[in-house]
C-alpha cells in the first residue's frame, strides 16, 4: 500500500513542535509562572508546592537572640483538566496535500487548545483576596471613555496595597475587546508604541495605570457582568504537558485517526497577588462620524 501524503504526521514531530507552538502566544500564559511544571513528568496529576514562610524582625534589646521556627505551607497542584482533540484524514486529501499541511494544522489544534485554557484561567478569578475587588456583584461597575482610566487605577492600588507589587514586578491586567474600544480613547492610556522602556509583555496592547494590557476574547460575560482579571505573575501557578500524540490507520475507511490528550492545571497560589473588577457588561461604543458637509445653497 502507498503511503498517503500525511504519512508525514510522526507523532513524535507533532509533539515536538506543538508543545513548543504552546509555549507561545497564549494570552493567559503571559500572566502566570510555570515555576513547577518540570515535576509533572515525575509526579504524575499531583505537583507539591512549598510556599516559604514569613519571617519576622524584632527588636534588639538585650544580648540574647530568640529563633522562630519557620514553617513553611504545602499546596498541591491538582492536573485536573484533561481535553483531547481527535480527527480522520482522508486519504484522497493526498492529492492536495503540500508541505504545509502539518504546520496548518499544529495551528489549528494550538488554536483549539488556547481557547480552552485561557477561559480556564480567567475563571480562577474567584480566588481573588476579598480586599482586592473593585465592584461587587450587586453594584458592578459600568466602565466608559470618561471612568476607564479612574477604575483602572483602583484596580492597580489593590495590588499596591496588598504588597503585590514591588520593584522589578510587573502587574498585568486583562481585558476583552469592547473595554478595550473604551480603553483606546482614554488620554491616560500608553499605547505599546509610546512605551519607551519596551518592557511590555508578549501580546500587550499598552499600559494603563502601572498595567501591562492584554485582550482576550475569552473574557465572556456571565449574567451580563465581566469580571476583568489584574494581577501579578506570582499569584497563579500553571503546569501542563501534551500527554500524548498518536495516529493510527481506521479500520472501517481509507482514512488515518489522529488523537492528542493534553494535561493541565492551575491554582492561585498567592491570592492577594490578584485582584478583580466586576463590570456591566457594556455595549460598544459608538464610532464618532465625520460632520456632513453643509449642503443647503447659500446663493453664491
Amino acid at each position: 500500500m502507498t503511503d498517503n501524503a500525511y504519512s508525514a504526521f510522526i507523532p513524535e514531530i507533532w509533539s515536538q513542535k506543538l508543545n513548543y507552538m504552546l509555549s507561545k502566544e497564549c494570552v493567559m500564559l503571559q500572566c502566570v509562572n510555570r515555576n513547577w511544571e518540570g515535576e509533572i513528568k515525575n509526579q504524575g496529576d499531583k505537583v507539591k508546592i512549598i510556599t516559604p514562610a514569613d519571617v519576622a524582625i524584632s527588636t534588639l534589646s538585650s544580648s540574647n537572640i530568640t529563633y522562630s521556627e519557620l514553617e513553611p505551607t504545602s499546596q498541591e497542584l491538582l492536573i485536573d483538566q484533561k481535553k483531547f482533540f481527535a480527527f480522520k484524514i482522508n486519504d484522497v486529501a493526498q492529492v492536495q496535500a503540500n508541505a504545509d499541511i502539518m504546520e496548518a494544522h499544529l495551528k489549528n489544534a494550538k488554536k483549539a487548545i488556547e481557547e480552552v485554557q485561557d477561559a480556564y484561567i480567567l475563571s480562577l478569578h474567584t480566588g481573588v483576596d476579598s480586599a482586592n475587588i473593585v465592584g461587587s456583584e450587586d453594584a458592578a461597575v459600568t466602565l466608559d471613555k470618561t471612568t476607564v482610566y479612574s477604575k483602572f487605577v483602583e484596580l492597580a492600588l489593590c495590588l499596591k496595597n496588598s504588597n503585590a507589587v514591588t520593584s522589578g514586578v510587573r502587574p498585568w491586567v486583562v481585558i476583552n475587546p469592547t473595554i478595550e474600544s473604551y480603553l483606546l480613547q482614554s488620554s491616560e492610556f500608553i499605547g505599546a508604541h509610546n512605551v519607551a522602556d519596551e518592557t511590555l509583555r508578549e501580546g500587550a496592547i499598552g499600559r494603563i495605570a502601572g498595567m501591562d494590557v492584554l485582550v482576550s476574547t475569552n473574557l465572556t460575560d456571565v449574567s451580563g457582568k465581566y469580571y476583568v482579571l489584574a494581577g501579578t505573575n506570582e499569584a497563579i501557578t500553571f503546569a501542563s504537558q501534551l500527554a500524548k500524540i498518536e495516529s493510527l490507520r481506521d479500520k472501517d475507511s481509507f482514512s488515518d485517526l489522529v488523537r492528542g490528550l493534553y494535561l493541565y492545571g492551575a491554582k492561585v497560589v498567592q491570592p492577594k497577588a490578584l485582584a478583580k473588577m466586576v463590570v456591566t457588561a457594556p455595549s460598544a461604543p459608538s464610532v464618532p462620524t465625520e460632520p456632513e458637509d453643509d449642503l443647503e445653497d447659500t446663493g453664491a
